[in-house]
């Protein structure tokens, strides 16, 4: 039985693990810390505050397997810093809060690109994201890479609105993935036999283990 940690439920990756973590008989506790309160649930425990820090710091249970599903755009964030706020240091507090509470594993969410040498803004944060993580020596992580992010979202993404139907036509890698099946996926691997060291799953590779 497992005790996992999951930060951004509230998004779109993260709301349909929760809602698979709920139904995994091999979970034994939750803690989801968010910004704003979750809807109460059972088996569910929800630290709040506006600062997601300050929700972390709340958590004082041992876990054995630490989900991050934080992730935003510039647009969204509304400046260089917030960004690098939400998908760099959040994550990296998440991690660290993880491994703080004796975590074995940790799955987070990155994207299709990420390098901490790219001179793309987004990427670059994303590899560097990557790179803390890695530093950390977590006996077990596993970096997710999606494409173009499919569902229901409460706000609608313009960039993905645009190009979501060419990303639907994408070959390999490119096409364009259901959030729920990257769910599926970081809860299947998580649920999966240990092995040791880093593994990135890039979109096709979520695809089958999602199957």
């Amino acid at each position: 039985m497992s005790q996992v940690l999951i930060t951004g439920a509230t998004g779109l990756v993260g709301g349909n693990l929760l809602r698979m973590l709920l139904n995994e008989p091999r979970i034994h506790a939750i803690t989801a810390p968010t910004r704003r309160p979750l809807a109460d649930t059972v088996g569910v425990y929800n630290p709040h505050d506006p600062q997601l820090s300050d929700a972390l710091a709340q958590v004082t249970d041992p876990v054995d397997i630490v989900f991050c599903c934080l992730g935003t755009t510039r647009r969204e964030a509304g400046s260089k810093e917030a960004f690098i706020h939400a998908d760099y240091t959040l994550v990296v507090d998440t991690a660290l809060t993880g491994r703080r509470l004796g975590a074995q594993h940790m799955l987070v969410v990155s994207s299709m690109g990420a390098n901490a040498h790219s001179p793309f803004f987004y990427n670059r944060v994303k590899g560097e994201m990557e790179q803390a993580l890695i530093a950390q020596k977590w006996p077990r992580l596993t970096i997710v890479r999606p494409s173009m992010l499919l569902g229901d979202r409460e706000q609608q993404r313009m960039n993905e609105r645009l190009f979501a139907p060419l990303f639907k036509l994408l070959p390999g890698n490119w096409k364009s993935i259901e959030a729920r099946d990257v769910a599926r996926a970081m809860l299947a691997e998580a649920m999966s036999p240990d092995h040791e060291g880093v593994s990135i799953l890039t979109s096709s590779a979520l695809r089958e283990r999602a199957k």
